[in-house]
């Protein structure tokens, strides 16, 4: 099994991480909480209670781990790819599978992917969801010291279940939107590339971009109930599973509860999906 595109995954991924996570943080907090009125209120009460540093919080564990994530999201699409078509990444330009398999491997590295991801996922969004200012002498401590302290401490009062809390709805979030991410950057690929060539740096970047914003757009409603479950445990509210998860929220603030953080997942979006495929790509052209 070729583990260039596991390697290539991670560094890319980690690349788009630290893009992204900023923006990310906003829209957690916006989906888990009722106390900001938008993306501005949220930004300017974040900067002005925890400074810029509080748009980072949670993002040390993402580091370590995207190292699993996005090698697993990258390395079984491609892989996936290779067992169903035979052809190895620098043959797919010439011998372009079709959106048939693209999807399916798409799907396969999805599952996997949510399967990896759900503990680092969990104790990325609780770690964000604290609000409390940078640490002083004498001051009263967060609830989570950092990310080994937050699952440390889910472990101990929520037993090992709950490091899988949000799960469910994290898998059914990511199995169908990671087959139309990758069948949105193929398609466009294609469309603004000469048969058999390589896609331009321009064309991976604006593919990647969109496929980004296509997948997040399908991806919302659900990543809104799985934010939910994930703090349901610190809020002592436990969901029955995510159909409660979905009435009761839907019940409580209407509709449009799922498809709150929308508009700041689709602004994050399109640079971290671009910068992602772009670094992934010139990766494998440079070790091919």
């Amino acid at each position: 099994m070729p583990v260039e595109e596991f390697v290539a995954g991670w560094i890319s991924g980690a690349v788009g991480l630290v893009l992204g996570h900023p923006f990310d943080t906003v829209k957690v907090r916006l989906q888990t909480q009722t106390t900001y009125h938008g993306i501005v209120d949220c930004m300017v009460k974040t900067y002005r209670h925890e400074s810029l540093l509080g748009f980072f919080k949670g993002m040390s564990f993402p580091i370590v781990s995207i190292a699993v994530v996005n090698s697993v999201l990258f390395g079984v699409y491609s892989n996936t790819l290779l067992a169903l078509t035979a052809t190895s990444h620098q043959q797919r330009r010439a011998q372009p599978p079709s959106y048939m398999h693209i999807f399916v491997a798409g799907c396969t590295s999805g599952f996997l992917q949510a399967y990896c991801l759900a503990p680092f996922d969990l104790i990325k969004v609780r770690l964000q969801n604290q609000t409390e200012p940078r640490a002083k002498p004498g001051s009263p401590q967060p609830r989570y010291r950092g990310p080994v302290h937050c699952a440390a401490s889910i472990f101990q009062e929520e037993g090992p279940r709950g490091l899988f809390r949000g799960a469910w709805a994290l898998t059914l979030r990511d199995t169908p939107t990671v087959g139309i991410y990758f069948i949105t950057y193929e398609c466009l690929c294609r469309q603004s590339t000469p048969e058999g060539q390589n896609p331009s740096s321009a064309t991976v970047l604006v593919a990647g971009g969109f496929a980004g914003i296509t997948s997040w757009v399908a991806a919302t409603p659900l990543d809104v109930i799985k934010a939910r479950m994930q703090m349901a445990g610190l809020k002592q509210r436990a969901y029955q599973g995510v159909l409660d998860c979905i009435v009761s929220s839907a019940r409580q603030e209407g509709l449009g509860v799922f498809f709150r953080g929308l508009t700041i997942n689709s602004a994050r979006a399109f640079p971290v999906n671009a910068v992602t495929f772009l670094s992934y790509e010139y990766l494998l052209r440079l070790w091919g």
